[in-house]
């Protein structure tokens, strides 16, 4: 059964803070879901499988450690997942990056799929599927969907805020795929957005209204 995992790390807690604030700016607010997209990675990757080996550093021979196993791949929803991605690769800059374009229906809600990039041995690789904000978990699980449908196995989500009711759904919908986030929220508004939330993420990274 997926795990919920809320990081509850002084730095991200501190960030958020941070971007909920409407007097941040953009180029701030940019910089700041790296960070802490970054910081939430540091602990979905803590699992990752290492091996030892024998190398020669300055001063004698050396038994260390590297990650093994199945590489990475990272794939954000678009657009907002895009302000993810550098904090992500700052930590797994050999990780390919795929493309999911999703947007939701104003009326009904529902996600609508619009673009899908993957890299091509997508189905050898362990993903992390990122969207800053996992508000009713309709877009999430569309993606997902995609994801397992072009062969992927393990799959982690990471987001910065979720609400209950996305969280709920996405563990019910996709029961083997675990969720890294920042802070969970009080519910959805009347336009089904987090609340308190920080506004819509799309439009705080990129400066659009």
């Amino acid at each position: 059964m997926a795990k919920l995992h809320m990081i509850e790390h002084p730095l991200v807690q501190h960030k958020i803070s941070l971007m909920r604030d409407k007097n941040t700016g953009t180029k701030e607010f940019r910089e700041l879901m790296n960070e802490t997209a970054m910081l939430i990675c540091y602990e979905a990757t803590k699992d990752l499988p290492l091996k030892e080996i024998e190398m020669e550093t300055p001063l004698g021979m050396a038994r260390t450690k590297i990650v093994s196993g199945r590489k990475l791949a990272v794939v954000p929803v678009l657009r907002a997942g895009l302000g993810m991605i550098d904090g992500v690769t700052s930590l797994v800059p050999a990780a390919k990056i795929g493309h999911i374009g999703m947007f939701r229906d104003p009326d009904t809600h529902d996600s609508v799929k619009y673009y899908c990039k993957l890299p091509d041995d997508i189905a050898e690789r362990d993903v992390i599927m990122v969207d800053p904000m996992l508000a009713t978990g309709n877009t999430a699980c569309s993606a997902l969907t995609e994801l397992k449908k072009a062969g992927v196995k393990n799959i982690k989500f990471m987001c910065i805020l979720c609400s209950p009711e996305g969280a709920s759904h996405l563990i019910k919908t996709h029961p083997d795929v675990d969720i890294y986030c920042g802070a969970m929220d009080e519910g959805l508004n009347e336009d089904k957005f987090i609340v308190p939330g920080l506004g819509d993420a799309g439009d705080r990274i990129f400066g659009t209204k």
